[in-house]
Protein backbone atom coordinates (compact mmCIF):
# COMPACT_ATOMS: atom_id res chain seq x y z
CA UNK A 1 0.00 0.00 0.00
CA UNK A 2 1.29 3.46 -0.89
CA UNK A 3 2.41 5.59 2.04
CA UNK A 4 0.24 8.49 0.93
CA UNK A 5 -3.06 6.55 0.94
CA UNK A 6 -5.24 7.84 3.77
CA UNK A 7 -7.30 5.63 6.15
CA UNK A 8 -10.86 4.75 5.18
CA UNK A 9 -13.34 7.61 5.64
CA UNK A 10 -10.51 10.11 6.19
CA UNK A 11 -9.86 12.61 3.39
CA UNK A 12 -7.93 15.71 2.46
CA UNK A 13 -10.12 18.73 1.80
CA UNK A 14 -9.16 20.51 -1.41
CA UNK A 15 -9.37 24.26 -2.10
CA UNK A 16 -12.94 24.63 -3.37
CA UNK A 17 -14.53 22.59 -0.59
CA UNK A 18 -12.14 23.96 2.02
CA UNK A 19 -13.09 27.53 1.17
CA UNK A 20 -16.79 26.67 1.35
CA UNK A 21 -16.34 24.93 4.71
CA UNK A 22 -14.36 27.81 6.20
CA UNK A 23 -16.72 30.51 4.94
CA UNK A 24 -19.69 28.56 6.26
CA UNK A 25 -17.98 28.03 9.63
CA UNK A 26 -17.55 31.79 9.95
CA UNK A 27 -21.17 32.41 8.92
CA UNK A 28 -22.49 29.95 11.51
CA UNK A 29 -20.43 31.45 14.32
CA UNK A 30 -21.58 34.94 13.33
CA UNK A 31 -25.23 33.84 13.48
CA UNK A 32 -24.69 32.25 16.90
CA UNK A 33 -23.12 35.50 18.10
CA UNK A 34 -26.23 37.37 16.93
CA UNK A 35 -28.23 35.13 19.28
CA UNK A 36 -25.77 36.03 22.11
CA UNK A 37 -23.93 32.69 22.15
CA UNK A 38 -20.35 32.92 23.42
CA UNK A 39 -17.62 30.97 21.67
CA UNK A 40 -15.66 28.28 23.55
CA UNK A 41 -12.88 26.00 22.30
CA UNK A 42 -12.71 22.66 24.15
CA UNK A 43 -9.53 20.61 23.73
CA UNK A 44 -9.35 17.88 21.12
CA UNK A 45 -8.29 15.29 23.71
CA UNK A 46 -8.90 14.77 27.42
CA UNK A 47 -8.33 12.18 30.09
CA UNK A 48 -10.60 9.28 29.25
CA UNK A 49 -12.45 9.24 32.58
CA UNK A 50 -13.49 12.84 32.02
CA UNK A 51 -14.34 12.50 28.36
CA UNK A 52 -16.54 9.42 28.84
CA UNK A 53 -18.01 10.16 32.24
CA UNK A 54 -21.75 10.02 32.82
CA UNK A 55 -23.73 10.61 29.66
CA UNK A 56 -20.51 10.43 27.64
CA UNK A 57 -20.35 6.66 28.17
CA UNK A 58 -22.59 6.25 25.12
CA UNK A 59 -19.70 7.55 23.04
CA UNK A 60 -17.22 4.93 24.23
CA UNK A 61 -17.26 2.87 21.04
CA UNK A 62 -16.88 5.99 18.89
CA UNK A 63 -13.84 7.30 20.79
CA UNK A 64 -10.21 6.81 19.74
CA UNK A 65 -8.04 6.08 22.79
CA UNK A 66 -4.31 6.57 23.40
CA UNK A 67 -1.77 6.73 26.21
CA UNK A 68 -0.49 10.13 27.36
CA UNK A 69 3.32 10.01 27.12
CA UNK A 70 3.64 12.59 29.91
CA UNK A 71 1.42 11.03 32.58
CA UNK A 72 0.89 7.45 31.42
CA UNK A 73 -2.88 7.94 31.74
CA UNK A 74 -5.41 6.95 29.10
CA UNK A 75 -6.68 9.79 26.95
CA UNK A 76 -9.40 10.03 24.33
CA UNK A 77 -9.92 12.07 21.18
CA UNK A 78 -13.35 13.64 21.48
CA UNK A 79 -16.18 12.10 19.45
CA UNK A 80 -18.66 14.79 20.51
CA UNK A 81 -18.12 18.23 22.04
CA UNK A 82 -21.38 18.50 24.01
CA UNK A 83 -20.11 16.81 27.21
CA UNK A 84 -17.01 19.02 27.07
CA UNK A 85 -19.10 22.18 26.85
CA UNK A 86 -21.17 20.94 29.80
CA UNK A 87 -17.93 20.56 31.76
CA UNK A 88 -16.94 24.13 30.86
CA UNK A 89 -20.31 25.44 32.02
CA UNK A 90 -20.19 23.46 35.25
CA UNK A 91 -16.56 23.87 36.32
CA UNK A 92 -14.92 26.79 34.59
CA UNK A 93 -17.74 29.31 34.19
CA UNK A 94 -20.04 28.21 37.04
CA UNK A 95 -22.50 31.01 36.35
CA UNK A 96 -25.84 31.22 38.10
CA UNK A 97 -28.00 32.57 35.28
CA UNK A 98 -28.61 31.52 31.70
CA UNK A 99 -25.43 30.78 29.73
CA UNK A 100 -25.31 30.44 25.95
CA UNK A 101 -22.22 28.76 24.46
CA UNK A 102 -21.25 27.78 20.93
CA UNK A 103 -18.28 25.95 19.41
CA UNK A 104 -16.92 24.69 16.11
CA UNK A 105 -14.09 22.18 15.85
CA UNK A 106 -13.15 18.72 14.59
CA UNK A 107 -14.26 15.53 16.29
CA UNK A 108 -13.06 12.00 15.51
CA UNK A 109 -15.12 8.82 15.18
CA UNK A 110 -13.80 5.27 15.22
CA UNK A 111 -16.50 4.36 12.71
CA UNK A 112 -18.33 6.47 10.12
CA UNK A 113 -21.99 7.28 10.67
CA UNK A 114 -22.90 6.13 7.16
CA UNK A 115 -21.48 4.67 3.95
CA UNK A 116 -20.21 8.02 2.69
CA UNK A 117 -19.68 9.79 6.02
CA UNK A 118 -16.34 11.08 7.25
CA UNK A 119 -14.76 9.92 10.49
CA UNK A 120 -13.51 13.48 11.03
CA UNK A 121 -16.59 15.73 11.14
CA UNK A 122 -16.27 19.46 11.76
CA UNK A 123 -18.84 19.83 14.52
CA UNK A 124 -20.65 23.12 15.05
CA UNK A 125 -22.99 23.38 18.00
CA UNK A 126 -24.82 25.70 20.35
CA UNK A 127 -25.92 25.04 23.93
CA UNK A 128 -28.09 27.00 26.34
CA UNK A 129 -27.81 26.27 30.07
CA UNK A 130 -29.87 27.33 33.07
CA UNK A 131 -33.44 27.50 31.74
CA UNK A 132 -35.83 24.56 32.00
CA UNK A 133 -38.69 26.17 30.09
CA UNK A 134 -39.68 25.46 26.52
CA UNK A 135 -38.36 28.88 25.53
CA UNK A 136 -34.85 27.39 25.52
CA UNK A 137 -35.94 24.42 23.38
CA UNK A 138 -37.57 26.80 20.92
CA UNK A 139 -34.52 29.08 20.78
CA UNK A 140 -32.22 26.21 19.86
CA UNK A 141 -34.62 25.15 17.11
CA UNK A 142 -34.87 28.68 15.76
CA UNK A 143 -31.10 29.11 15.83
CA UNK A 144 -30.60 25.79 14.03
CA UNK A 145 -33.06 26.86 11.32
CA UNK A 146 -31.37 30.27 11.02
CA UNK A 147 -28.03 28.51 10.48
CA UNK A 148 -29.44 26.31 7.73
CA UNK A 149 -31.13 29.27 6.06
CA UNK A 150 -27.85 31.19 6.05
CA UNK A 151 -26.11 28.16 4.56
CA UNK A 152 -28.57 28.08 1.68
CA UNK A 153 -30.77 25.15 2.73
CA UNK A 154 -34.31 25.69 1.47
CA UNK A 155 -37.46 24.24 3.08
CA UNK A 156 -35.79 21.96 5.64
CA UNK A 157 -37.96 19.33 7.30
CA UNK A 158 -38.06 19.02 11.09
CA UNK A 159 -38.76 15.65 12.70
CA UNK A 160 -39.60 15.80 16.39
CA UNK A 161 -40.01 13.37 19.27
CA UNK A 162 -39.65 13.27 23.06
CA UNK A 163 -37.64 10.60 24.86
CA UNK A 164 -39.90 10.88 27.91
CA UNK A 165 -42.66 9.10 25.99
CA UNK A 166 -40.77 5.84 25.67
CA UNK A 167 -39.31 6.18 29.14
CA UNK A 168 -42.80 6.58 30.59
CA UNK A 169 -44.00 3.44 28.79
CA UNK A 170 -41.01 1.48 30.12
CA UNK A 171 -41.23 2.88 33.64
CA UNK A 172 -41.36 -0.02 36.11
CA UNK A 173 -40.30 -2.59 33.51
CA UNK A 174 -36.97 -4.10 34.66
CA UNK A 175 -34.71 -4.43 31.63
CA UNK A 176 -31.00 -5.22 31.25
CA UNK A 177 -29.11 -2.65 29.20
CA UNK A 178 -28.66 -4.93 26.20
CA UNK A 179 -32.39 -5.69 25.97
CA UNK A 180 -33.25 -2.00 26.34
CA UNK A 181 -30.93 -1.18 23.45
CA UNK A 182 -32.66 -3.81 21.30
CA UNK A 183 -36.07 -2.36 22.18
CA UNK A 184 -34.89 1.11 21.16
CA UNK A 185 -33.47 -0.27 17.90
CA UNK A 186 -36.70 -2.13 17.10
CA UNK A 187 -38.73 1.02 17.73
CA UNK A 188 -36.48 3.14 15.50
CA UNK A 189 -36.61 0.52 12.72
CA UNK A 190 -40.40 0.05 13.06
CA UNK A 191 -39.72 -3.68 13.40
CA UNK A 192 -43.05 -5.10 14.60
CA UNK A 193 -41.93 -8.73 14.82
CA UNK A 194 -38.75 -7.91 16.78
CA UNK A 195 -40.57 -5.59 19.17
CA UNK A 196 -43.35 -8.14 19.67
CA UNK A 197 -40.80 -10.79 20.60
CA UNK A 198 -38.85 -8.51 22.93
CA UNK A 199 -41.96 -7.35 24.79
CA UNK A 200 -43.65 -10.74 25.05
CA UNK A 201 -43.24 -10.84 28.84
CA UNK A 202 -43.81 -7.12 29.47
CA UNK A 203 -46.85 -5.89 31.41
CA UNK A 204 -49.75 -5.84 28.95
CA UNK A 205 -50.32 -2.09 29.10
CA UNK A 206 -46.64 -1.27 28.50
CA UNK A 207 -46.49 -3.76 25.62
CA UNK A 208 -49.55 -2.31 23.93
CA UNK A 209 -48.23 1.23 24.33
CA UNK A 210 -44.86 0.36 22.78
CA UNK A 211 -46.44 -1.45 19.84
CA UNK A 212 -48.77 1.51 19.31
CA UNK A 213 -45.74 3.79 18.97
CA UNK A 214 -44.78 2.03 15.75
CA UNK A 215 -47.80 3.64 14.06
CA UNK A 216 -47.41 7.08 15.62
CA UNK A 217 -45.44 8.94 12.97
CA UNK A 218 -46.51 11.59 10.49
CA UNK A 219 -47.80 15.16 10.67
CA UNK A 220 -49.33 16.97 13.66
CA UNK A 221 -52.35 14.66 13.63
CA UNK A 222 -50.04 12.09 15.20
CA UNK A 223 -50.04 14.10 18.44
CA UNK A 224 -53.83 14.02 18.62
CA UNK A 225 -53.86 10.28 18.00
CA UNK A 226 -51.16 9.75 20.63
CA UNK A 227 -53.24 11.64 23.21
CA UNK A 228 -55.97 9.02 22.76
CA UNK A 229 -53.84 5.90 22.48
CA UNK A 230 -51.40 6.78 25.28
CA UNK A 231 -53.87 8.43 27.64
CA UNK A 232 -53.05 6.17 30.65
CA UNK A 233 -49.60 7.76 31.02
CA UNK A 234 -49.63 11.34 32.49
CA UNK A 235 -45.94 11.84 31.64
CA UNK A 236 -46.72 11.12 28.00
CA UNK A 237 -49.50 13.72 28.02
CA UNK A 238 -47.04 16.34 29.33
CA UNK A 239 -44.49 15.48 26.62
CA UNK A 240 -47.16 15.72 23.92
CA UNK A 241 -48.22 19.14 25.19
CA UNK A 242 -44.61 20.31 24.90
CA UNK A 243 -44.36 19.06 21.33
CA UNK A 244 -47.62 20.80 20.41
CA UNK A 245 -46.39 24.07 21.93
CA UNK A 246 -43.11 23.92 20.01
CA UNK A 247 -44.93 23.08 16.79
CA UNK A 248 -47.28 26.04 17.25
CA UNK A 249 -44.27 28.40 17.30
CA UNK A 250 -42.77 26.99 14.11
CA UNK A 251 -45.43 28.12 11.67
CA UNK A 252 -44.53 27.50 8.07
CA UNK A 253 -41.98 24.80 8.88
CA UNK A 254 -42.36 21.29 7.47
CA UNK A 255 -42.97 19.30 10.65
CA UNK A 256 -43.23 15.58 11.19
CA UNK A 257 -43.30 13.52 14.36
CA UNK A 258 -41.93 10.05 15.05
CA UNK A 259 -42.72 9.19 18.65
CA UNK A 260 -40.80 5.90 18.49
CA UNK A 261 -37.52 7.43 17.36
CA UNK A 262 -34.72 7.54 19.92
CA UNK A 263 -31.79 7.81 17.54
CA UNK A 264 -28.90 10.00 18.63
CA UNK A 265 -26.85 10.10 21.77
CA UNK A 266 -28.32 8.74 24.98
CA UNK A 267 -28.10 11.97 26.92
CA UNK A 268 -31.40 13.46 25.66
CA UNK A 269 -33.95 13.89 28.43
CA UNK A 270 -36.89 15.64 26.73
CA UNK A 271 -37.95 16.96 23.36
CA UNK A 272 -35.48 16.18 20.58
CA UNK A 273 -35.37 17.06 16.91
CA UNK A 274 -33.68 16.17 13.65
CA UNK A 275 -33.60 18.48 10.64
CA UNK A 276 -33.43 17.10 7.12
CA UNK A 277 -32.92 18.65 3.70
CA UNK A 278 -33.26 17.54 0.12
CA UNK A 279 -30.17 15.72 -1.05
CA UNK A 280 -29.08 14.66 2.44
CA UNK A 281 -29.06 10.94 3.23
CA UNK A 282 -29.28 11.60 6.97
CA UNK A 283 -30.23 14.40 9.32
CA UNK A 284 -28.14 17.55 8.94
CA UNK A 285 -28.89 18.72 12.49
CA UNK A 286 -29.69 16.84 15.68
CA UNK A 287 -30.58 18.46 18.96
CA UNK A 288 -32.93 18.69 21.88
CA UNK A 289 -32.99 18.87 25.66
CA UNK A 290 -30.37 17.10 27.78
CA UNK A 291 -30.78 18.31 31.35
CA UNK A 292 -28.55 15.61 32.87
CA UNK A 293 -25.47 16.19 30.72
CA UNK A 294 -23.70 18.18 33.44
CA UNK A 295 -24.59 15.94 36.38
CA UNK A 296 -21.31 13.99 36.32
CA UNK A 297 -19.44 17.30 36.59
CA UNK A 298 -21.28 18.18 39.78
CA UNK A 299 -23.76 20.67 38.31
CA UNK A 300 -26.96 19.17 36.99
CA UNK A 301 -28.80 22.11 35.51
CA UNK A 302 -31.15 22.50 32.52
CA UNK A 303 -29.57 22.34 29.08
CA UNK A 304 -30.69 22.29 25.46
CA UNK A 305 -28.82 22.58 22.19
CA UNK A 306 -27.97 21.12 18.82
CA UNK A 307 -25.01 20.20 16.64
CA UNK A 308 -24.26 19.69 12.97
CA UNK A 309 -21.35 18.60 10.79
CA UNK A 310 -20.21 21.53 8.64
CA UNK A 311 -18.60 19.12 6.15
CA UNK A 312 -21.84 17.17 5.70
CA UNK A 313 -23.76 20.42 5.33
CA UNK A 314 -21.41 21.64 2.59
CA UNK A 315 -21.88 18.29 0.85
CA UNK A 316 -25.55 19.00 0.09
CA UNK A 317 -25.10 22.63 -0.95
CA UNK A 318 -24.24 23.97 -4.40
CA UNK A 319 -20.67 25.17 -4.85
CA UNK A 320 -20.11 28.81 -4.00
CA UNK A 321 -19.14 31.16 -6.85
CA UNK A 322 -15.47 31.96 -7.36
CA UNK A 323 -14.11 34.96 -5.50
CA UNK A 324 -13.41 37.96 -7.71
CA UNK A 325 -9.71 38.78 -7.89
CA UNK A 326 -7.29 41.22 -9.47
CA UNK A 327 -4.35 40.05 -11.57
CA UNK A 328 -1.14 42.03 -11.05
CA UNK A 329 2.39 41.76 -12.43
CA UNK A 330 5.32 40.91 -10.19
CA UNK A 331 7.95 43.64 -10.31
CA UNK A 332 10.38 45.18 -7.88
CA UNK A 333 8.73 48.56 -8.27
CA UNK A 334 7.87 50.44 -5.05
CA UNK A 335 4.74 52.15 -6.37
CA UNK A 336 3.41 48.83 -7.71
CA UNK A 337 4.00 47.12 -4.36
CA UNK A 338 2.27 50.03 -2.62
CA UNK A 339 -0.74 49.77 -4.96
CA UNK A 340 -1.02 46.03 -4.30
CA UNK A 341 -0.77 46.57 -0.54
CA UNK A 342 -3.56 49.19 -0.68
CA UNK A 343 -5.84 46.83 -2.58
CA UNK A 344 -5.24 43.98 -0.15
CA UNK A 345 -5.85 46.30 2.80
CA UNK A 346 -9.24 47.04 1.24
CA UNK A 347 -10.06 43.33 1.25
CA UNK A 348 -9.32 42.65 -2.41
CA UNK A 349 -7.67 39.43 -3.58
CA UNK A 350 -4.62 40.23 -5.69
CA UNK A 351 -2.94 37.43 -7.64
CA UNK A 352 0.65 38.33 -8.48
CA UNK A 353 1.82 36.62 -11.67
CA UNK A 354 5.29 35.20 -11.09
CA UNK A 355 7.90 35.98 -13.80
CA UNK A 356 7.58 33.45 -16.60
CA UNK A 357 4.62 31.64 -15.01
CA UNK A 358 0.89 32.19 -15.19
CA UNK A 359 -0.70 31.63 -11.78
CA UNK A 360 -2.73 28.43 -11.57
CA UNK A 361 -5.68 29.21 -9.30
CA UNK A 362 -9.10 27.59 -9.32
CA UNK A 363 -10.77 29.50 -6.50
CA UNK A 364 -10.45 33.04 -7.87
CA UNK A 365 -11.83 34.66 -10.99
CA UNK A 366 -9.48 37.39 -12.16
CA UNK A 367 -12.06 39.75 -13.61
CA UNK A 368 -9.77 42.80 -13.26
CA UNK A 369 -6.11 43.58 -13.67
CA UNK A 370 -3.71 46.11 -12.24
CA UNK A 371 -2.00 48.00 -15.05
CA UNK A 372 0.05 51.15 -15.37
CA UNK A 373 -1.65 54.07 -17.11
CA UNK A 374 0.10 57.40 -17.47
CA UNK A 375 2.52 56.50 -14.70
CA UNK A 376 -0.24 55.43 -12.27
CA UNK A 377 -1.25 51.90 -11.27
CA UNK A 378 -4.99 51.49 -11.84
CA UNK A 379 -7.47 48.61 -11.79
CA UNK A 380 -9.31 47.90 -15.02
CA UNK A 381 -11.84 45.25 -16.01
CA UNK A 382 -10.42 42.39 -18.02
Amino acid sequence: MSAWVLPDHIADVLPSEARHIEELRRDLLDIARCYAYELVMPPLLEHLESLLSGSGEALDLQTFKLVDQLSGRMMGLRADSTPQVARIDAHLLNRQGVTRLCYCGPVLHTRPGGPHATREPLQFGAEIYGHSGLEADLETLQLALACLTAAGVHSPGIDMADVRIIRALLDGVPLPGQTLARVHAALAAKDVSELSALTRNFPQQARQGLLALLQLYGDEKVLLEAEKVLAPWPAVAAALRNLKWLASHLEGARLTFDLADLRGYAYYTGARFSIYAEGASDALVRGGRYDEVGAVFGRNRPAAGFSLDVKALVGVLPARPLRAAIRAPWREVPDLRAAIDRLRAQGETVVCVMPGHESEVEEFHCDRELIQVAGQWVVQAV
